[in-house]
């Protein structure tokens, strides 16, 4: 469930991800309890049954997922289709984590719509259920001490791994996605049953067995991992540096309290874990998370809305609703028949129905299954290399080395005196005033094309045409991927030539540094006209992110926050599948953003009324 609303609107839930830890608590508690119980049963662990067991149970909801949502896919958005071979050869072997890993993509920051890119856990599970049968075999021929430290000591080690190996500022997918740093819940499951398992370890691991702590262990640990997922987020150097782990310790206590027999019946906890809603999401729980997100981004893609309005709130409700029906269905005739009768079992009830049919009806059968596994292995043979977005960026990469467009009708007259310069953006007429901060002319009439300068992000550069058709003569500076820590290297590169206003527009890429805005304001000083753009994208921390642009700008009266965030609000439809980078239109609803910035910052300063021109947009 946090995982879900974490994927709805990270915002509502920034540390919902942990959810996803504390089902590698519960995974590694039931398969290594069950292990434990077919040794004491048997004497002997039948590794073939277990992972037809395993394959039973994930396979058949899998392929029907992946094969429904491509095919819909491909009506929606050829956007969703890039990669997506590599996406389906890693849900259908189990290797999505390392694939994904391998090919630099990001779990946090999703600059592309990736169909299946909550696979990545079900692959770190499959992996999981692959390795540890035979490791807790050899395990069991030890004693249970040994098996509680050895499980203990693997999940230890992983959590340094992924303390060690994570940069604080850089995206965290690698350590995220790796099974090698991502097993501490899986080891703190496996620790808690091998200790459940044994009758002299059993009472330590028993909160009613610690004490006057034990009656309040349950519910503080409920607290604690409530409380992370409401206050952690993807940026947070804690989440990796101990907050994960300390989710999976706080879901182990939950776990252990679930499944104690208490002396004086089941605690407060345990009675709300059983209640029929929660036992009806439980039984559904592997179908809701593999239909959830590419649900979430189909209905985001063919129902386009901004978070913080009504039509988000509603399309967010629709996408549950559609969720937990696709789940309860596939429960109902995919996940129960393949449990209870098996891949063997379900073929012959397959079989005996078809034989039942008339021939018209077998034929009709045949073609149907044709058509499909046609279909599907042409929308593979034939998806887009690339998004509309990525080509989009690459092209705009392009033009910014080369010379602007030709001013509009009513443009701005300096524009016909700029020439190019080095740089292949036209350059003005005069040099800039100044050789240091302090030595600019401060001047804060409304600035034309050729006094400004722009650096920026991937969404200005998605912007770029736009600002130069509203700002002719206005000096480029953008690249995809770069941060305010590149913006601020960018800056000082330039010095005193930099113009006496500018646009900077980072913060889609690791979120806003306030030391370093703070650092490339004084690098400009208090005589440039300066506009700070805030973002828009589904990450947690864009709210956090824009408020601290606004804390900076406040005090700093040659500042403006362009309000990039609330124009877009308004227009959901003016951006590109990617929910982050504008479409052509929403470049010049960012453009317009960014000009009526500087005529507010203009009016404020100089008293005098600026009257922008609504030019046509081409």
């Amino acid at each position: 469930m946090a995982v879900l609303v974490y994927h709805l609107n990270a915002s509502w839930l920034p540390g919902g991800f942990l959810g996803v830890d504390v089902f590698f608590v519960v995974s590694g508690f039931l398969i290594t309890t069950l292990l434990v119980r077919e040794r004491d049963r048997t004497g002997r662990i039948a590794l073939s049954r277990f992972w037809v067991r395993r394959a039973r149970r994930l396979l058949p909801a899998l392929v029907l997922c992946v094969v429904t949502s491509v095919l819909i896919a491909r009506a929606v958005s050829q956007d969703l289709l890039v990669d997506i071979g590599r996406e389906i050869v890693g849900a259908l072997t189990f290797s999505t984590n390392w694939l994904e890993i391998t090919a630099g993509t990001s779990y946090f920051d999703q600059t592309a719509p990736q169909l299946f890119m909550n696979f990545w856990s079900l692959a770190v599970e499959e992996q999981f259920y692959l390795l540890w049968p035979l490791l807790t075999l050899a395990l069991l021929a030890f004693s249970s001490r040994v098996r509680v430290g050895a499980a203990v000591a693997v999940g230890l080690a992983s959590s340094l791994l992924m303390a060690t190996m994570f940069t604080p500022g850089t995206d965290g997918t690698r350590v995220y996605y790796g099974t090698d740093t991502h097993v501490m819940g899986l080891m703190a499951g496996a620790a808690l049953a091998f200790a459940w398992a044994s009758p002299r370890l059993a009472p330590l691991v028993a909160p009613s067995r610690w004490g006057r702590f034990g009656a309040y262990a349950v519910p503080f640990a409920l607290a604690v991992l409530v409380a992370e997922m409401a206050l952690l987020d993807e940026q947070s150097a804690w989440t990796f540096r101990g907050g994960i782990v300390l989710a999976s310790l706080a879901t182990a206590v939950l776990v252990m309290g679930v499944v104690e027999r208490r002396p004086g019946g089941p605690g407060l906890v345990s009675r709300a874990m059983r209640h029929p809603a929660l036992a009806w999401v439980g039984a559904r729980s592997y179908s809701i998370y593999l239909w959830h997100w590419p649900v979430i981004l189909l209905v985001a893609l063919d129902n386009p809305s901004a978070p913080g309005t009504v039509p988000h709130l509603l399309t967010r409700l629709w996408c549950v609703l559609v969720t937990l029906a696709l789940a309860d269905l596939t429960f109902r005739f995919v996940e129960t028949p393949f449990r209870t009768l098996g891949f063997r079992g379900v073929a012959v009830a397959l079989g005996r129905g078809i034989s039942e049919l008339t021939v018209r009806g077998k034929r009709v059968v045949a073609v149907v299954l044709a058509v499909l596994v046609v279909a599907t292995g042409l929308i593979v043979l034939t998806a887009p290399e690339q998004s509309q977005t990525a080509q989009m960026l690459a092209q705009n990469e392009a033009a910014a080395d080369q010379a602007p467009t030709v001013a509009p009708s009513g443009a701005a007259p300096e524009a016909s005196s700029a020439a190019p310069g080095r740089s292949g953006v036209a350059q003005p007429s005069t040099p800039p005033t100044g050789s240091s901060p302090s030595a600019v002319k401060a001047s804060f009439t409304m600035p034309s094309g050729p006094e400004i300068d722009a650096y920026g992000d991937s969404i200005m550069v998605g912007s770029l045409q736009a600002l130069r058709y509203y700002f002719p003569g206005i000096r480029i500076d953008a690249k995809s991927n770069r941060r305010w820590s590149d913006g601020l290297a960018q800056v000082r590169a330039r010095g005193a030539d930099n113009r006496r206003a500018v646009i900077l527009a980072f913060g889609t890429n690791a979120g806003v540094d306030e030391d370093a805005v703070k650092q490339v304001l004084d690098t400009l000083g208090p005589k440039r006209m300066v506009v700070l753009v805030n973002i828009m994208a589904p990450f947690a921390r864009v709210d956090t992110d824009n408020a601290t642009l606004e804390l900076v700008a406040r005090g700093r009266p040659n500042v403006v926050v362009a309000d990039w965030a609330d124009a877009i609000r308004a227009h959901p439809d003016q951006v590109q599948s990617d929910r982050i980078h504008p479409t052509i239109i929403g470049a010049h609803l960012f453009s317009k953003t960014v000009r009526q910035a500087l005529a507010d910052l203009s009016e404020r300063r100089t008293g005098k009324k600026v009257v922008l021109k609504d030019l046509p947009i081409p």
